[in-house]
């Protein structure tokens, strides 16, 4: 839409200032925003659903807009991590609440993140900020049968799937991007999976298929 004029003595004249700025802040505001949702479905090597499996896309852009998130948390219950695979942004601060009645420690010897927290109920007395990307494999000293994984990624556009396997990943750029997709099955220090994927503007697709995971 163009700006009206109108004639006078002294020549055409434009809107004045405001009123142009607020009719370009309209228009800006109807544009369509280039933005996608992305959907994953991610298969086993049987070509079935595949659940825990974590997908992100990575890029330049996407890394520079990574920003830590809030409320993270990894929490004992029934002698068990819940949930047993965590995704978070990198700087994230992660809370290990133990909601049993007995009491837990908690380590990793990860490069991506080793820490304790010593024998404790209740809630730890510090968030673990988990500031490099990687995965880091949680334990119990207490109880064997204890595991956990936290995916530490630089990118905000990531997820984990359900059962029935599919990562929706919301509110995506319009861009070139890496698509990994990692799986707790896979061979410990094994990379997670990787392919190019270009999002348009509008909804994009990708199946994946972890010919390494078996059911």
């Amino acid at each position: 839409m163009r700006p009206r004029q109108w004639s006078g003595s002294s020549g055409s004249r434009r809107l004045p200032g405001p009123a142009l700025a607020c009719l370009l802040g309209l228009a800006m505001t109807a544009a369509p925003a280039l933005a996608a949702t992305v959907q994953v479905q991610v298969l086993d090597g049987a070509g079935k659903p595949l659940a825990d499996a974590v997908a992100f896309l990575e890029s330049r852009e996407a890394r520079a807009s990574s920003r830590p998130a809030q409320g993270a948390e990894m929490a004992q219950i029934g002698k068990q991590f819940d949930p047993k695979v965590l995704v978070v942004p990198v700087g994230t601060s992660v809370q290990f609440p133990n909601r049993d009645t007995v009491r837990h420690h908690v380590y990793s010897f990860s490069a991506a993140k080793p820490f304790e927290l010593k024998l404790y109920a209740g809630s730890a007395a510090n968030p673990v900020v988990f500031d490099k990307a990687g995965v880091a494999v949680l334990g119990c000293n207490i109880h064997d049968n204890m595991t956990a994984w936290v995916v530490v990624v630089e990118t905000p556009y990531y997820g984990r799937s359900a059962a029935p396997g599919k990562v929706v990943l919301a509110n995506v750029p319009a861009g070139s991007y890496s698509l990994r997709v990692w799986h707790p099955a896979l061979a410990p220090g094994a990379p997670a999976l990787e392919q190019p994927l270009m999002v348009g503007p509008g909804d994009a697709a990708a199946t994946i298929r972890m010919t390494g995971v078996t059911p």
